[in-house]
């Protein structure tokens, strides 16, 4: 059954600092709507907690998380005002004198006999227009990634992408009275709904696909009668698993709806994993293997079905090759999943330019060394692309988020003629910024020494030669990852 909820935890006194040294942010001037917050920002754990409360983070992940669905209402006037100066209607008018497109920055969509139909205007959003159409043509207005816009939602996403560790988006959807802007479907993310000015009433049914890999509309007759069945108001939280189908609309009487959907956790299943590590573990049991090395039989690819032999013998090997893994002392190897992950986030929350420089003085054997944001570094094992070798090596990868651009945060791949624009100097950094800081393999337990927290003396480090100690930390200290402590 949906639960009823209390208001958010306060946040308690700051702590002195972190032991992962995270920089202290340097703050611009927030949203003048911003309210002050309920949300706890100490770390990404009580953010979570403070986002679900009175739930606790322990019973939300056994009782709901994948599960079934979450409903918080609530009636605290400080959460319904913050919810409120996350984002609101009347903020469209600002945004749209920064330059806003149809499709790229929002859609004007309306359920129409059970179909969604699409009403954009071409190229730049004039307010007028907007203001128009949701008037008259009763349009719901989908802005896409409104953390772009709005600092506190960097706040919380940056936040929670720490604490789930998968990227976390968000669209704000506004509704005018008696309508609705999407048909019954379901989404491939853990959705988090915030209701932020109104009331919007929502049906859920069980899911056709239990966590969906993919967005796909199902048809009224299909779904059944609603396992749900609510009316969200300003200050509420409704949670539901991906897979679960839904419809929303803003009931008659409500002059509108505006909801923030948070989204999690896309991309990131059992499968999804065993897809990424797999050519890897594969490649390194071919080289111990001679077995797995044997010739296929001829003209195999050219046969019209491969028959059940072919079956058999790969189901021999696959189960060799699980036996062999759960012998094997080694690390699976992710990489394509924890790239896509580091290179798309957003960055720390208000880091400025002066962050990204080297922090302090330059690190020598007696000093003792710690990782600057820790949460947003990742270190990977892949082939080296400056290998000259025909055998392939593998070198350990640190990459980070911090050079990240918030403005294109889960925007999807850049415009062609976007990037023609692009600076020289910036084309570079970029580069550099996804293929990350590579090492030998050699300096692989040192790294996970340092990305454990610890905060060893130069010279104590796992490295045989002082000049291999100082050249891991000096190339980390340089790129503003360590600083001596």
């Amino acid at each position: 059954m949906p639960k009823k909820g209390r208001s958010a935890v306060t946040c308690p006194a700051k702590k002195k600092k972190q032991e992962d040294m995270k920089m202290p942010a340097k703050h611009r001037k927030m949203d003048s709507t911003s309210s002050e917050s309920p949300l706890c920002f100490d770390s990404p754990a009580s953010l979570f907690q403070s986002l679900i409360s009175p739930t606790t983070a322990d019973e939300f992940f056994r009782e709901y998380w994948e599960k079934k669905p979450l409903l918080l209402q609530r009636s605290d006037p400080a959460i319904v005002a913050y919810y409120q100066s996350l984002f609101q209607l009347s903020d469209l008018k600002q945004l749209c004198a920064q330059g806003l497109e149809y499709a790229r920055d929002l859609n004007v969509v309306r359920c129409v006999n059970g179909e969604k139909v699409v009403m954009n205007n071409e190229g730049q959003v004039k307010y007028n227009q907007l203001r128009k159409d949701f008037t008259q043509k009763k349009v719901t207005i989908q802005f896409h990634q409104p953390q772009r816009f709005k600092d506190e939602l960097w706040h919380i996403q940056e936040q929670l992408e720490c604490f789930f560790g998968s990227l976390v988006g968000s669209n704000v959807y506004i509704t005018p009275e008696d309508s609705q802007g999407l048909p019954p479907h379901y989404d491939d993310v853990e959705v988090f709904i915030l209701q932020l000015e109104g009331q919007k009433h929502w049906r859920l049914y069980e899911p056709t696909v239990p966590l969906a890999r993919e967005y796909s509309t199902e048809p009224e007759e299909r779904i059944g009668k609603p396992t749900h069945d609510i009316i969200l108001k300003a200050g509420d939280l409704l949670y539901f698993p991906r897979g679960t189908i839904h419809q929303a609309d803003t009931p008659a009487g409500v002059e509108h709806s505006t909801h923030l959907t948070l989204s999690a956790y896309q991309i990131m299943s059992w499968g999804d994993l065993v897809l990424d590590v797999f050519p890897g573990f594969m490649f390194d049991s071919m080289k111990n293997d001679l077995s797995l090395r044997h010739g296929l039989p001829r003209n195999l690819l050219t046969s019209a079905h491969m028959g059940s032999d072919v079956k058999k013998q790969v189901s021999t090997i696959l189960r060799k090759l699980a036996e062999r893994l759960e012998q094997d002392e080694n690390d699976l190897r992710s990489s394509e999943m924890k790239r896509d992950f580091i290179c798309n986030r957003l960055p720390p929350y208000h880091l400025q330019e002066e962050d990204l420089a080297p922090a302090g003085k330059l690190p020598m054997l007696e000093d003792s060394v710690c990782v600057r944001f820790r949460e947003h570094i990742v270190l990977t094992l892949e082939p080296s692309p400056n290998n000259t070798d025909e055998a392939m090596k593998l070198a350990v990868f640190v990459l980070h988020s911090l050079k990240n651009k918030r403005e294109t945060h889960m925007m999807g791949p850049k415009d062609p003629s976007d990037e023609e624009e692009d600076d020289e100097e910036e084309d570079e950094e970029d580069e550099t910024a996804l293929k990350g800081l590579e090492f030998p393999i050699l300096h692989l337990p040192a790294l996970q020494q340092l990305l454990n927290g610890e905060r060893p003396r130069v010279a104590e480090l796992p490295l045989q030669q002082d000049a291999d100690k100082l050249g891991l930390v000096l190339g980390l200290w340089t790129e503003g990852l360590l600083q001596v402590c």
